[in-house]
């Protein structure tokens, strides 16, 4: 496990593209926190580091469940906020998607435990100021793992 604290919301943004930078295809990556924590915003931030035209395309999924994105990988964007069972995850296809090609973002993870690909990134983001983030980072698999730290670009 690893922690990343966000001052503002410059530091998320680049935070979120250099992770998108770095995504494979079949990346499963786990988003959780509170209502208002940033999930969305992170996930605009990693499309445009997997290269999406335009970013302001990414929204909350929370009444369509899931978009997707054409980006330099596909983006298979989720939302388990509305979904009552893990099934009703399931029935959107997303195994189907953990095996794509593509990247799967799933905010609101936490609902889905039991559900998710045994290897996969973890991000619960905390509130800590009205624009500060802390990111607590933890690869699940080697692969995940390589993840955790946050090294910025030189």
């Amino acid at each position: 496990m690893h922690i990343v604290d966000l001052p503002n919301l410059a530091a998320t943004q680049a935070f979120g593209r250099r992770l998108g930078r770095r995504l494979w295809p079949n990346s499963v990556v786990a988003l959780m926190g509170e209502l208002g924590a940033g999930k969305t915003q992170l996930v605009r931030a990693i499309a445009e580091g997997l290269d999406i035209a335009d970013s302001r395309m990414v929204t909350s999924p929370t009444f369509v469940l899931v978009q997707e994105y054409p980006a330099r990988l596909p983006i298979y964007h989720f939302d388990a906020y509305r979904l009552n069972t893990v099934a009703e995850f399931a029935d959107l296809g997303a195994y189907e998607q953990f095996q794509s090609a593509g990247v799967c973002l799933i905010e609101w993870a936490d609902r889905l435990e039991g559900y998710l690909p045994d290897e996969h990134l973890r991000i619960t983001l905390e509130t800590t100021g009205e624009t500060s983030r802390r990111a607590v980072i933890e690869g699940r698999g080697k692969d995940y793992q390589s993840l955790e730290r946050d090294e910025p670009e030189a």
